[in-house]
């Protein structure tokens, strides 16, 4: 089932987050309590479900570390993702080094990117929206690699 939908979140002082049940019910059930938090692009975290993010492994795997920027990325991305565990409440603790990683205060969105969600700073995501909604159209041909004329 593709991960998706915006839902506004607090983070509390403990760094806790609540996942949303839309979103726990787009990870399998027997997945639920225990996920993969990553860094993400333009500054977000991704959160994954152990299945996904091995899926993720698996693919990266694929990629020649024969050049010094993907063995850069790998290090980079391997070293700061780190399973969580949520509680009885379906609370992860977000890393401290995540959550300054993606600037992230009180106010925070989780939006689904189909085989994971993506974590923003409110802000931070309000002002990814106002730069490219209107561009939703340009992006759609390029992400289904449709020429434009």
């Amino acid at each position: 089932m593709a991960l998706t939908g915006t839902f506004d979140r607090t983070l509390d002082d403990k760094l806790r987050l609540a996942i949303p049940k839309p979103v726990r019910d787009g990870f399998s059930e027997s997945e639920t309590s225990e996920f993969y938090l990553a860094p993400g692009n333009e500054g977000c975290l991704a959160l994954y479900s152990p299945a996904g993010f091995d899926q993720l492994a698996s693919r990266l795997a694929q990629v020649s570390t024969g050049k010094a920027d993907v063995r850069s990325f790998l290090r980079l991305f391997y070293s700061q993702a780190e399973r969580v565990t949520s509680d009885r409440q379906f609370r992860i603790r977000l890393p401290e080094r995540l959550v300054k990683f993606a600037g992230l205060t009180h106010d925070i969105v989780l939006i689904g990117v189909h085989d994971h969600v993506e974590i923003w700073d409110k802000g931070r995501w309000e002002s990814f929206l106002s730069r490219h909604e209107s561009q939703f159209d340009q992006l759609t041909s390029l992400a289904l690699e449709i020429t434009g004329s």
